[in-house]
């Protein structure tokens, strides 16, 4: 497999890694961030004023970003690690709450999103 094709394929499995992140709250109140995601495109065209925060906003255009490179004939390291950032923002906090709060499966959602952004920026550091 060539470089191109490696960093397509990193930031492929980015965008579905960080999706699969589990958020907890209260007393019954959980889901994925793929649910997360769809209300709030859903609440995009209905009330765009509650989607305007950082901690949506920021992820949102990692995604966005990670989603572009995928169309490029070969992917920019600059928007890959932006993309990579925005979507961190989140998923670190996740993962900062999971470690505090002792919610394995909130710390455990995380770990694979981490784990391919630690090696996709390998990739491309050593990328020819």
């Amino acid at each position: 497999m060539n470089d191109t094709t490696k960093s397509k394929v990193f930031n492929l499995l980015l965008i579905v890694s960080s999706m699969l992140g589990y958020l907890e709250w209260g007393k019954g109140h959980q889901m994925f961030l793929f649910q997360a995601e769809s209300e709030i495109f859903a609440k995009l065209f209905n009330q765009p004023g509650s989607v305007l925060h950082p901690f949506i906003l920021f992820p949102f255009l990692g995604q966005l970003l990670l989603i572009i490179t995928l169309f490029q004939k070969k992917p920019g390291k600059i928007l890959t690690f932006t993309g990579i950032a925005g979507i961190g923002l989140l998923v670190g906090l996740m993962f900062v709450i999971g470690c505090l709060g002792l919610r394995f499966n909130i710390l455990l959602s995380t770990l694979p999103y981490l784990f391919l952004a630690v090696l996709t920026i390998r990739h491309h550091l050593n990328r020819k």
